[in-house]
C-alpha cells in the first residue's frame, strides 16, 4: 500500500518511535522518530477542546503536508476521510481513503477503505489503542502495521502511553500507517475511551 508514491514504503520492517508533543491537552500533537533518533514525521493541532477538532495534518520533517484527516459530518459511526496533501478550500478535494468505526455492537474494530488507484481495496484494525495494542490486517489478514506499548528493555520499564512504537511491514506505506494513528487517537479521545478496554498507567514496570 502505497500512498505517497513510495517516499514512506520501505523495504525492511521498520520500527517509529510516535510521542505526543504537547502532554497538557491529549491529542495536541505527534512526532514520529526513526530508530537512529532523526525526525520522519510530525502532526501540530494545538487546541484546548479536541472533541471538536475535525482535521489534522501529516506533515514531513520540513513542514510539507503529506495527509489531511478529516472527520466527516454528519456520519453515524464517526467517519473520517484522508486527503493526499493539502484541502484547499473552494477546490474539489477527493478523499484516498476512509476510516469508520465497527457497527457491532462490543466490537473495537476499525474498517479503512481506499479510493483511487485501489478501489475496493480494505484493511481492518483490531485491539485496543488507549492501551497502545492493536494489529492492522490487510484482506488477507496479513499485518501490515502495529501499534506497540513503547520498552526500554535495558531498564526494565514500558513507557506511558504518550510514548509507544508504529512498526511498518515491508511494503506499506509509513505515512498512510501514521495517518491512521491520527484518526485512531481521535475516535479514542472523542469516545472516552473507545478502544480502552482496561486500566492504564503512565509507568509499568516490565515482569
Amino acid at each position: 500500500m502505497s500512498m505517497m508514491r513510495g517516499s514512506y514504503v520501505f523495504e525492511e520492517e521498520t520500527h517509529l518511535t510516535v510521542l505526543k508533543t504537547c502532554l497538557f491537552f491529549a491529542g495536541d500533537g505527534f512526532a514520529a522518530y526513526d530508530n537512529k533518533g532523526e525526525r520522519v514525521f510530525r502532526v501540530d493541532s494545538y487546541g484546548h477542546d479536541v472533541r471538536d477538532r475535525h482535521e489534522l495534518v501529516l506533515m514531513d520533517v520540513s513542514g510539507k503536508c503529506l495527509i489531511t484527516v478529516r472527520r466527516k459530518r454528519p456520519s453515524l459511526h464517526q467517519r473520517w476521510e484522508g486527503f493526499l496533501g493539502e484541502i484547499i478550500e473552494g477546490q474539489k478535494n477527493e478523499p484516498i481513503f476512509s476510516v469508520r468505526r465497527s457497527s457491532i455492537i462490543g466490537r473495537s474494530a476499525v474498517t479503512v477503505e481506499v479510493y483511487g488507484d485501489n478501489p475496493g481495496e480494505e484493511y481492518q484494525i483490531d485491539g485496543s489503542f488507549s492501551r497502545r495494542c492493536c494489529d492492522f490486517y490487510n484482506a488477507a489478514r496479513e499485518t501490515v502495521a502495529e501499534v506497540r506499548r513503547k520498552a526500554n528493555a535495558s531498564a526494565n520499564v514500558v513507557f506511558g502511553k504518550d510514548v509507544f512504537t508504529l512498526v511498518v511491514k515491508p511494503g506499506f506505506d509509513a505515512a498512510f500507517a501514521m495517518g491512521l494513528v491520527l484518526i485512531l487517537d481521535q475516535i479514542d479521545v472523542g469516545e472516552f475511551g473507545l478502544f480502552d478496554d482496561g486500566e492504564d498507567q503512565v509507568q509499568d514496570q516490565v515482569l
